[in-house]
């Protein structure tokens, strides 16, 4: 039985060539990483620029951008805290208006 299912999936013959498709113009364009598209994107929202933020959201994924949005933040407060000389903690709740905990 087993032998029959693998005639199924394997076998002896090789695949016909496959035509490399012709360059795209989006191919050809540089591609960005989620790193790039998190920076434009806030930056770009700090300066109510909602074009730039649509062109960067175009770059990555929702998903990848919001990791990229999450780890800029993360990094921001990091050297905001070092250059205050305050916790991570004490430099986010004043970043966003919040009481000292």
């Amino acid at each position: 039985m087993f032998e029959k299912l693998r005639g199924l999936f394997v076998s002896n013959r090789t695949a016909p060539p496959v035509a490399e498709p012709a360059a795209s113009s989006q191919s050809r364009t540089r591609q960005h990483n989620l790193f790039e598209a998190a920076a434009t994107y806030v930056a770009a929202t700090a300066d109510d620029d909602q074009d730039r933020m649509d062109e960067a959201s175009g770059w990555v994924s929702p998903e990848a951008l919001s990791f990229g949005v999450s780890e800029l933040a993360c990094r921001a407060v990091i050297a905001l805290a070092r250059e205050r000389d305050e916790s991570p903690q004490t430099v986010a709740r004043s970043l966003l208006g919040l009481p000292a905990a």
